[in-house]
């Protein structure tokens, strides 16, 4: 019996009708999604004043992290925000150019100079491998702000889906390793728990979606195998960190009709619950990554100007914290 569950937002659903979508997740679909071509990240660039440059992180392991950094053109190097960027596809897919859109608008926005990386994929990477990828391009952002011309005390990190889980367990690593100092993270729709068993996850399940949780336990599972619950590192699957405390401020949105609406819900509370600043939206209607599908529709609008002007507030604030404290250390 199907549980009652909310509505997709009716302009949503018309859209999702054109698509090819389906419930389950295989290795051999998986294979077959994987060859399809992206959207050339050059047409996203055209009529934008962007310098791209590809640089590529060597890890102690032997594996290589290729990362795209977008830089708007600038006369002078100056201390510009930066947006560490993290992709999503369920862990198993996708690129550092999936979703791209998102952090070029703040680049547009903000003047932000915008990361993105490409860590490995699951299951040819398993266990803590695609969150240390994404942590050592954090760091490498850090160590390169000057040549970057991006402020270190405006580090953003960012990221979508799968790419939201792995940007919120990147900043739990750089909290207890303590570096590099992460001014706010930005979690859209993220993919933080390998539990699979809130009521949202059983209500999107066993019919065709953009993210079912039959997909959520083949990519989980890809990442994981059959290690148990107790072994699962906080890092990789973050809604079972013991510990929330010391978080930089937090944006969290969703949509009330999709497969994480209730573990995001949870950690943003739980954020809050350790003392720490969260700002939580769940979009009514919004399907699965309904913003980054369809950005044009009116739920997506609303979802993508209301993110824009946390951020606004955010990185005002921490202009006007810069100011104090140069006022303050002045003789």
């Amino acid at each position: 019996m199907r549980l009652a569950r909310p509505d997709i937002d009716p302009e949503l659903r018309t859209l999702l009708a054109d698509l090819p979508l389906s419930s389950q997740l295989s290795t051999e679909l998986l294979a077959q999604l994987r060859q399809l071509p992206a959207p050339p990240v050059e047409g996203l660039l055209d009529g934008r004043a962007v310098q791209r440059r590809e640089v590529t992180v060597a890890r102690a392991d032997g594996g290589r992290i290729p990362l795209s950094i977008f830089s708007p053109e600038r006369t002078e190097s100056t201390g510009a925000p930066c947006v560490y960027w993290l992709h999503g596809g369920g862990m198993v897919m996708g690129d550092r150019f999936s979703q791209i859109d998102i952090p070029l608008e703040w680049l547009n926005r903000f003047g932000a100079v915008v990361v993105s990386a490409d860590y490995r994929l699951a299951p040819e990477a398993t266990g803590t491998t695609l969150v240390e990828d994404c942590y050592q391009g954090l760091l490498w952002t850090a160590e390169h702000a000057a040549g970057l011309g991006v402020d270190p005390n405006r580090l953003i990190v960012a990221g979508i889906s799968a790419g939201g889980g792995l940007a919120a367990g990147v900043t739990l690593l750089a909290r207890d390793r303590g570096t590099p100092p992460i001014a706010a993270q930005v979690l859209i729709c993220p993919m933080l728990d390998h539990r699979n068993d809130t009521t949202s996850s059983r209500q999107y399940s066993g019919e065709p979606g953009v993210w079912t949780r039959e997909m959520n336990e083949f990519g989980w599972r890809s990442v994981l195998g059959d290690l148990p619950d107790s072994e699962v590192p906080a890092y990789v699957s973050p809604a079972t960190a013991e510990d929330l405390a010391n978080l930089p401020t937090t944006y969290i949105d969703a949509g009330t009709a999709e497969v994480f609406r209730d573990e995001d819900v949870a950690y943003a509370s739980r954020i809050w619950a350790a003392g720490g600043q969260a700002e939580l939206h769940v979009w009514a209607g919004g399907c699965h990554g309904f913003d980054a599908l369809f950005p044009g529709t009116r739920v997506a609008t609303a979802a993508r100007r209301t993110r824009n002007n946390w951020l606004t507030r955010v990185l005002t604030s921490l202009r006007a914290d810069e100011r104090r404290a140069v006022t303050t250390s002045a003789p």
